[in-house]
């Protein structure tokens, strides 16, 4: 019950919206993206099956973290009702695991493809995607020489991406709070993991800062009910 809750709470919370390409990406507290104009939601790095990659390993975490994930996801979609929802890659937290990650949350995949066209970026960690629900590529480019991809790129489009799993420390009364967010520069919009398992990696670090010019970008830290936009000098 509070589970299904929090889904709700975060589909009524406040989004932001940036302009990439010349088109609108709002951004969503749940940490997708949505293209209105494309009617495109995108999501990247679900990891599904980490917590069955650690039990494999010996080490024992309750193996809810995929499901979790997929029934964040299958609440998107049905409240945005999109076209096509792009899996921005490493969905799949272990390639050898695919089939033993994808089987527990085969109904929500199904329900999402009855509403959506359902689209399958590869990642590092998911390398070669085959027999999965929906269809593989290796990136999408929309109109406007804006690129959909697993990883940045410095080949002068403008793109979505993930990959870094991005997160910021926001100083609060309570001290410092760690939160996924959200980036934002002029021709570059990284996400945040979507996976209910995922780690992070700080704005701060040059892996992300060096992408992003200070001067130039946002970040946009999810707060549950909302979005808190920074600048990018503010937080790294």
């Amino acid at each position: 019950m509070r589970s299904a809750l929090q889904h709700q709470d975060a589909l009524r919370a406040v989004q932001a919206s940036i302009r990439l390409a010349g088109r609108e990406v709002m951004l969503l507290p749940a940490g997708a993206a949505y293209l209105p104009d494309e009617r495109l939601l995108v999501v990247a790095d679900l990891h599904l099956g980490k917590g069955l990659a650690y039990a494999s390993k010996g080490q024992m975490l309750p193996p809810y973290d995929s499901l979790e994930t997929m029934r964040r996801l299958l609440a998107l979609v049905r409240h945005w009702q999109p076209r096509r929802v792009v899996l921005l890659g490493d969905s799949i937290h272990r390639q050898a695991l695919m089939e033993a990650s994808v089987a527990p949350v085969a109904a929500e995949f199904e329900a999402i493809t009855q509403v959506a066209e359902l689209v399958w970026i590869a990642g590092n960690h998911d390398p070669a995607l085959a027999g999965l629900p929906g269809k593989v590529a290796a990136e999408i480019e929309l109109p406007g020489a804006l690129r959909l991809r697993h990883e940045p790129a410095e080949d002068g489009h403008a793109e979505i991406v993930g990959h870094l799993h991005p997160a910021a420390r926001l100083p609060t009364r309570a001290g410092q709070q760690r939160r996924r967010c959200f980036v934002a520069g002029e021709t570059r919009l990284l996400l945040p993991a979507f996976g209910a398992l995922t780690g992070s990696l700080c704005v701060s670090d040059p892996a992300i800062a060096g992408l992003f010019p200070a001067g130039r970008s946002r970040v946009f830290l999810m707060l549950g009910q909302g979005l808190a936009e920074l600048p990018m000098a503010a937080v790294a």
